[in-house]
């Protein structure tokens, strides 16, 4: 695996050209790994990009108009692909991915996606650019799934969830199938937060944009992370209940809904570029 370092006076942060994934955020003034390690007996991943899908189809498979296609992994491929990167500096690394023969056999556009992960002090920017170099409309989905490891000592239950500015919150979540299902529930916020013990489901998903920054506060209430994620419709939270992290997960697009039978472009919050078209994309993390 190869992997690309930024560094500063406060932060190493590792790269790999595996799925383009932030494998490593190494906090020098607390000496200690702020990402979560991949553990592969809990979850194997640190914080993989989704692209060009967020979640599961139905059935393994999606229809676009009257063809069908098979997706069975979750999240679509990019995370299960290898980038090359194309640009490198002690604050920056650029990756790209772009169509090839085996993955038009199950998305069948010529894309073209491009990763920056840029450093600046104790904040990470992470930004996509999707180009689509086809004749035909592309539609997709993608999104951030990255998982923040708890301090040593600390239980993610004794943590506090921070949306500021909301009083409280829709909701809604998956079944164990990972499909959304109907209806939506609201989070009551005390002083803006939750702990994270209050009537968690699987996965929340907060839809129609009401998330635009979301963080963790330690148990004595010292602000852990905070993330930006002013330009995304979506913003999902997920722990798996043996794992010491939480994933803070911006999204365009999501899974389908349970039962859902419609094409593509009936996905809930499906983006799409024309012939030549290109879209920017970002979110940023501050450590604290």
């Amino acid at each position: 695996m190869n992997t690309h370092i930024m560094e500063n006076d406060s932060m190493r942060v590792t790269v790999s050209d595996a799925g383009a994934e932030l494998v490593s955020v190494f906090d020098k003034e607390k000496n200690a790994e702020r990402i979560w390690v991949a553990d592969p007996s809990v979850w194997d991943r640190h914080a993989p990009i989704l692209f060009p899908f967020v979640g599961r189809v139905t059935g393994g498979k999606y229809r676009i108009a009257d063809r069908e296609y098979t997706m069975k992994t979750q999240h679509g491929f990019a995370r299960d692909m290898d980038f090359a990167c194309t640009g490198e500096t002690a604050a920056s690394v650029t990756h790209c991915l772009s169509a090839t023969d085996q993955t038009r056999e199950i998305y069948p556009f010529d894309f073209r996606l491009t990763v920056t992960h840029r450093l600046e002090g104790k904040r990470l920017y992470i930004g996509w650019t999707i180009e689509n170099a086809g004749e035909d409309r592309m539609y997709f989905s993608i999104g951030g799934h990255p998982g923040f490891l708890m301090p040593e000592g600390v239980r993610k239950e004794d943590c506090r969830m921070v949306f500021p500015g909301a009083d409280s919150l829709r909701y809604r979540s998956a079944n164990k199938a990972g499909f959304i299902v109907p209806g939506e529930k609201t989070l009551s916020l005390k002083e803006e937060s939750v702990s994270w013990q209050e009537d968690i489901p699987d996965t929340w998903v907060f839809e129609d944009g009401q998330v635009r920054n979301v963080g963790i506060l330690l148990p004595d209430g010292t602000p852990f992370v905070m993330l930006h994620c002013e330009q995304f419709p979506m913003l999902a939270v997920w722990a798996n209940p043996k794992g010491s992290f939480i994933c803070l997960e911006p999204w365009f697009g999501r899974t389908d809904d349970e039962g859902f039978e419609g094409t593509i472009d009936q996905k809930k919050d499906i983006q799409s570029l024309e012939k030549g078209g290109k879209r920017e994309i970002g979110y940023s993390i501050d450590f604290f």
